[in-house]
């Protein structure tokens, strides 16, 4: 008899985070939390999946406990694709938001339970490039002032990062004049990207890319909000380096214009985000067929998102970077019983893959009560 899901928990959780360490254009975060699932099966087989839930915790858990359990429980975790389909209609109108982030922890599990099951890093059940390890990138050196930012930049060439990724705000002459230092700093040879979190408008993302492309940086992420499409695809075809977006879509179907259109050079789902395993490795393969490479998102995630971006990592063909936070963060560096994505693992500028069963992790259980908050 086939295996079915007994049970599914929702488990809120945050952290407090230095208020100086991760400064964006949007200003300081302050707390770093997400939104955990555990699915246990009949035969004792326990996943974790997580949602990139940012605010109103427990609105998350009362979805998950309301709406998506009851259709997962009793059911065959290997029919993943049915049951993504079937969470993913709990509700009418456009495919998006907490309905998306909270489908992604539930999916992530079902696959870490299947691969669980099987007793195979989740990769290998993805269909695996046979990737150890994968480049890696620093991020994000903040858009805090020079005191805290250019340690940070110092701090991820020290750990042999070879590219790295810095924040930037308004106003275009003082996000240049950040862009200039931490190119003297970091020297030719090290590959540098930018992210604006939606900071500005055409005309000025316009001046900002054309002066990072003379700085010599390889992507600009997320220079105006995200809805539009157009001015992604004007832009990139007015610059000479590559637009970076997709973090803020939950689907397929929102990543689907940007990609065929043209508007991005690196397409950047949160697997927290966008869905899970299921719907994330489909924007992924989307792009491969269009030519732009996969970069996963991570940001303020915890360890079952890093996890499950560095399964995806190893497994997408179109693979290019992940994204390696330095910042710290209570929810990835200590709710597993082993480091995740951490820049003390670095080889070679390149990061491993978890080789355990699933998602290649275990979550201690005393740090998952100590960040609960549902308690």
């Amino acid at each position: 008899m086939t295996d079915t899901i007994q049970s599914v928990t929702a488990i809120p959780i945050e952290a407090p985070l230095d208020a100086d360490a991760q400064v964006t254009a949007f200003g300081p975060r302050l707390k770093a939390s997400a939104l955990l699932v555990e699915i246990r099966t009949r035969d004792g087989v326990v996943g974790y999946g997580e949602a990139l839930a940012r605010y109103s915790l427990r609105s998350y858990k009362t979805l998950i406990d309301d709406l998506l359990a009851p259709r997962l429980i009793g059911r065959n975790p290997f029919h993943v694709e049915a049951l993504w389909a079937e969470m993913s209609r709990v509700v009418t109108g456009k495919a998006g938001g907490i309905l998306f982030e909270a489908i992604a922890a539930c999916d992530i599990a079902i696959w870490d339970v299947m691969a669980r099951s099987v007793a195979k890093p989740l990769h290998e059940i993805l269909g695996s490039m046979g990737r150890s390890h994968v480049p890696a990138y620093a991020s994000s050196i903040t858009w805090a002032e020079d005191r805290v930012a250019i340690p940070q930049v110092e701090g991820a060439l020290a750990a042999g990062f070879k590219s790295m990724k810095l924040k930037l705000g308004p106003t275009i002459p003082r996000a240049l004049a950040r862009a200039k230092r931490v190119r003297e700093i970091a020297g030719d040879a090290i590959e540098l990207t930018a992210d604006a979190n939606w900071a500005f408008d055409y005309d000025d993302s316009l001046r900002l890319g054309r002066g990072l492309a003379d700085l010599g940086y390889a992507w600009l992420e997320e220079p105006m909000i995200c809805e539009d499409v157009d001015g992604y695809v004007r832009l990139r075809q007015a610059l000479p380096l590559r637009l970076a977006a997709g973090e803020s879509e939950h689907t397929a179907w929102g990543c689907r214009d940007l990609i065929a259109r043209g508007g991005v050079g690196v397409i950047q789902p949160d697997v927290a985000r966008a869905g899970g395993i299921t719907e994330t490795r489909r924007i992924a393969s989307f792009a491969h067929v269009h030519g732009v490479p996969f970069a996963p998102h991570v940001g303020f995630c915890g360890a079952v998102c890093n996890a499950a971006s560095l399964q995806l990592a190893a497994a997408m063909p179109n693979f290019m970077t992940f994204e390696a936070m330095v910042f710290g963060n209570p929810l990835r560096e200590n709710l597993a019983t082993t480091d995740i994505g951490a820049a003390s693992l670095l080889v070679d500028g390149q990061l491993p893959v978890p080789t355990g069963t699933g998602l290649g992790i275990e979550i201690d259980p005393a740090a998952l009560k100590r960040f609960r908050i549902d308690q």
